[in-house]
């Protein structure tokens, strides 16, 4: 395997789309199928330009199912069980809405409503005055934003907060609530008046309410909020129903197209965007008035505007065309203010969806709290000790900062998942209620597996009090079973989870969202260790909680020294850092298997995964994980499914394209995936058997949330670990390769890792030049005025 690297290529990451998309050009055309909507769904060397942005278009190629099946993929659950109950999904969401709602109320009581359809009022208002003065040259920067007032106000004691109310099933409405029949109705009315497709009546009904209809006839752009949809196919809906009153200029059009591009930006992983680059995309999204669309939407409350301060002394905020203060990155030039008054102090003006403002604000909160909470006094600091001195290297170290911190952090490969598991046995033995969550059930089960083995090298707390004869057992769960109380300790008389130590697993999945919800889940004196391998892809959803906490260096943090072993560990770590370089693999662990086009790649694929590897390696087909960049391609996931259900369970597809045994993945919710197979289909739905457990899919839902799971995406993938990995690189596959990819893909095989291989120089050169792509968030200047750093 070659470490020549290639020339450095022009990165166009922060490219704006260019594409005109002005209303009333050219035909309707239909809305994107739910594929083309997905973030995963960019196929390589098709026409779209995969590296430019808009904020959020298909540049992220490995994230999971989007939002074109959120609503069918969150109704759906268990169908076996009784009506009263609801489904995982549907809890997982409820528990979202009553966080929001507790965030809202708290948000409102800082500050004043501001008046919908009315100009801008107060913090928004003073905000882009302040913009505007500084872009004027009426008052220098240093004067208007010298001295922000802090994000958040740190508190002088931990104060408990309320905690989120545990949805109870039993208190559901019985069966999946959608839109009542008539609504679902009109709205197949208007659509098909507009020359919109009648299928996206459902969505749109449930997105938009009783009145859809109505909302529809006064804002046909509302159309823009349902999955899938696009500015010109919302352009072209509009036109027919307005006729002569629409045009480019329309405020409702500005105020959708600003929306939508900060959804956009969401799926690509930004919590906000900056003014300046939010701006530019709007104009040459056929905005004529940018800075009109974007005072629209923060004076419907649609939007949110951030002030922040920028740690860079002696340079000089950059001017936007828009009169946004602040780069894309942070980034001012040297200088002095226009008065000479010497260096100033850089500030970037940050635009963001309520929903990720509001979550990243409280996940900022409930993480300072646990660091500036004392943890509670569980075990004497002699039985924390005697614990740590019997547990090995970095072990230790873990185990001694758990015992005096709130939060912790832990940095490792996958061999370190040893010392969390001590951690969490350490634990128990001194009488801790002490869990573990993973962000999904392939995590959960891989580490339960090592819970359970006696074999590994877990240390005994020696002598000391004895665990309590009703401690349970440590145990792994899913964030999502926690949260909802399908699985863990359930929740206390206060409404925080009954836990005294938490463990997440495979931290760098935690968007903001699932962070707030866990962070403001724990009570006072808790412990929360957070553990993962930070060189893998960063999360679906929104944020980079890992890696923004490990850069804020607030809490204590422990690095791992157990390296990943044999050639296998040896290859993915020297790809961590930046190389890619030819190892031993005297056991066959790692092959090379070159191919000149994606059609080749596909028969070799299935060669190995059918023959090859079984034969050789002896690694069933049924324990061989096929992992690609993408769902679309020559050599995508369904291309590859395809062909592997051809030889390994071929069948006429009876059950909506699956057949009973059929290997398939399953989203009850945007950005969860349950691997299982078919068991069978009846007048409920598609029975699966995904991680021990039937779930039972509608019909109505099959096509929207289940795929084929022979071949995934890397980001499908995190979290699991397999026997035998095949990673199919074809030649269009090049521009969603980076190191992150690459390490995550190759990091997933145990025992033997084959790499169909038509990429070239392209492996090599992404390896050692293409990081992981940057995301604007907010978190580590949320937690800098309420959190000392710590060294």
């Amino acid at each position: 395997m070659s470490t020549e690297p290639e020339p450095a290529s022009k990165d166009t990451t922060d490219a704006v789309d260019t594409g005109p998309d002005t209303p009333g050009t050219a035909e309707v055309p239909a809305p994107d199928t739910p594929d083309a909507a997905e973030p995963d769904a960019a196929e390589p060397g098709s026409a779209t330009e995969p590296d430019a942005v808009e904020p959020g278009s298909a540049t992220e190629p490995d994230t999971t199912e989007p939002d074109t099946t959120a609503e069918s993929a969150a109704d759906s659950g268990d169908g076996g069980e009784a009506a009263a109950q609801v489904s995982e999904g549907e809890a997982e969401l409820a528990a979202q809405r009553v966080e929001r709602e507790r965030i809202e109320r708290r948000k409102a009581g800082k500050q004043g409503p501001i008046d919908a359809g009315g100009k801008l009022s107060g913090t928004a208002a003073d905000l882009l005055a302040a913009v505007r003065a500084v872009e004027s040259g009426e008052k220098p920067a240093a004067a208007v934003f010298g001295a922000p007032e802090p994000a958040r106000r740190p508190a002088p004691e931990p104060v408990r907060r309320p905690r989120p109310a545990h949805p109870e099933p039993a208190a559901a409405p019985a069966g999946p609530v959608g839109p009542a029949p008539e609504t679902v109705r009109s709205v197949r009315d208007v659509l098909a008046e507009g020359g919109a497709p009648e299928s996206l009546a459902p969505q749109t009904a449930a997105l938009l309410g009783e009145g859809a209809e109505e909302a529809l006839r006064a804002d046909p752009w509302q159309l823009l909020r349902v999955g899938g949809v696009r500015p010109e196919q919302a352009d072209g809906f509009a036109r027919a129903l307005l006729g002569a009153q629409c045009g480019p200029d329309d405020e409702r059009r500005g105020r959708a197209v600003t929306v939508w591009l900060l959804e956009q930006a969401a799926l690509a992983g930004h919590t906000a965007l900056e003014l300046s680059r939010l701006t530019a995309t709007l104009a040459q999204r056929g905005v004529p008035d940018p800075d009109a669309a974007v005072q629209g939407a923060l004076a419907e409350g649609e939007a949110l505007a951030f002030q922040d301060a920028l740690d860079e002394p002696g340079a000089r905020p950059e001017r936007a065309a828009s009169g946004a203060v602040g780069g894309s990155d942070g980034e001012g030039a040297e200088g002095e203010s226009a008065e000479g008054e010497g260096e100033e102090r850089p500030v970037r003006v940050l635009i963001g969806l309520e929903r990720y403002a509001l979550a990243e604000e409280s996940l900022a909160d409930g993480l300072a709290r646990l660091v500036n909470s004392p943890p509670k006094q569980d075990g004497s600091t002699p039985d924390w000790e005697r614990a740590a001195a019997s547990a090995q290297g970095s072990a230790a170290e873990l185990i001694r900062a758990v015992a005096g911190h709130g939060l912790v952090l832990h940095t490792g490969g996958e061999a370190s998942l040893a010392e969390p598991a001590a951690l969490l046995r350490a634990a128990h033995s001194l009488g801790l209620r002490a869990w573990a969550a993973a962000p999904g059930p392939l995590g959960r089960d891989r580490f339960a597996a090592l819970l359970d083995d006696p074999s590994s090298d877990s240390p005994s707390p020696g002598p000391g009090p004895a665990a309590p004869a009703t401690a349970a057992v440590p145990a792994a769960v899913t964030v999502a079973g926690l949260l909802t109380g399908a699985e863990g300790p359930g929740r206390d008389a206060d409404g925080a989870l009954d836990l005294d130590l938490l463990v997440v697993l495979d931290a760098p999945q935690l968007d903001v969202e699932a962070g707030a919800l866990l962070a403001e889940s724990l009570s006072d004196g808790a412990r929360l260790v957070l553990t993962g391998d930070p060189a893998v892809l960063w999360s679906v959803g929104p944020g980079r909680v890992f890696a923004d906490l490990l850069a804020a260096r607030l809490c204590p943090q422990v690095a791992s020294r157990r390296p990943d072993p044999g050639p296998l560990g040896e290859l993915v770590s020297g790809i961590g850092i930046g190389e890619l370089g030819q190892v031993e693999a005297p056991g066959k662990e790692v092959v090379i298997v070159p191919v000149r086009d994606a059609g080749e790649a596909v028969h070799r694929t299935v060669q190995l995964v059918a023959d090859s590897v079984p034969r050789a390696i002896g690694v069933p087909a049924e324990e061989t994980q096929v992992i690609t960049p993408g769902h679309g391609g020559a050599a995508g996931t369904r291309a590859l499914n395809a062909a592997l259900k051809e030889r390994l369970n071929p069948g006429p597809g009876r059950f909506g394209g699956f057949d009973p045994g059929d290997r398939v993945v399953h989203s009850p919710a945007p950005g969860r995936v349950l691997p299982g197979r078919v068991v069978g289909a009846d007048a409920d739905g598609l029975h699966l058997s995904c991680a021990g457990e039937t779930v039972v899919v509608p019909q109505d839902r099959v096509e929207g949330s289940v795929r084929h799971g022979w071949a995934l995406t890397a980001h499908q993938a995190l979290g699991g670990r397999w026997p035998a990995v095949v990673v199919v690189l074809p030649g269009d596959a090049v521009p969603a390769l980076s190191r992150p990819w690459i390490y995550t893909a190759f990091g997933r095989a145990a025992r033997h890792l084959s790499v169909v291989h038509g990429v070239e120089q392209a492996l090599p050169r992404a390896v050692s030049e293409i990081p992981a792509k940057p995301r604007t968030t907010r978190l580590p200047v949320l937690l800098t005025p309420q959190v000392p750093a710590t060294d």
